[in-house]
């Protein structure tokens, strides 16, 4: 079974990865300012079907690749600390536009909002390395059904993405204000998310601890 350390540990990441501006959020942002709180959860819906796609096709290839090759485990860890570390740098370099600058869109039908929704989040790079690279290291041999821990841990994952976003497209419209009148205060929410990757990409790449060989 899944081990508190592993869930405490995915939340931390999707928590820090999800509140740092991506094309998820960006989009459903845009959407939210320019067509309302409805499309903005429509588009979201599209965004959960997506995380559940990778949730599934990466499972089901990992439980398969973690037992039999468990080296990879390094690997894996390194290109997370990696990405998490270019997470960073894109939240603390100067220069940073903040996503909740209205722009000017059309108006979609609802199946279309769904469609993008979901596409963006297929397409979207932080995800594959969330469900690649991330969540896997939480994985151990020891602890039994990779199958199930991987199920559960991108469960952990979906859960907080889905819960910040939907609050992020709820409060879109009132945010764009409130940042637009107090821009030091979008400086300091990217400097401590900026802070905040770089600590967990440290943490990720000195881990000494490995997954369990089988046997």
């Amino acid at each position: 079974m899944v081990e508190l350390s592993g869930v405490l540990g995915v939340a931390m990441i999707a928590l820090g990865m999800v509140l740092t501006p991506g094309p998820n959020m960006i989009y459903l942002v845009s959407r939210s300012i320019t067509q309302g709180r409805r499309a903005g959860v429509v588009s979201l819906g599209g965004v959960a079907v997506g995380f559940l796609v990778y949730l599934v096709a990466t499972n089901l290839g990992l439980s398969v690749v973690f037992l039999a090759v468990p080296e990879l485990y390094v690997a894996v860890k390194l290109a997370g600390a990696a990405y998490l570390a270019y997470l960073a740098w894109t939240a603390l370099r100067p220069g940073g536009v903040s996503v909740f600058a209205p722009k000017e869109m059309p108006h979609d039908s609802a199946r279309r909002l769904f469609t993008m929704g979901l596409m963006t989040n297929l397409l979207n790079p932080k995800i594959a390395i969330m469900y690649l690279s991330l969540i896997p290291q939480f994985i151990s041999l020891e602890a039994g059904n990779v199958l199930l821990q991987g199920f559960l841990l991108g469960s952990v994952q979906i859960v907080v993405a889905l819960t910040v976003n939907l609050a992020i497209v709820l409060a879109a419209g009132a945010i764009a204000v409130f940042l637009a009148r107090r821009p030091s205060w979008l400086r300091a929410q990217r400097y401590l998310m900026g802070t905040a990757l770089c600590v967990l990409a440290v943490s990720v790449a000195t881990d000494t601890s490995a997954p369990a060989t089988s046997g």
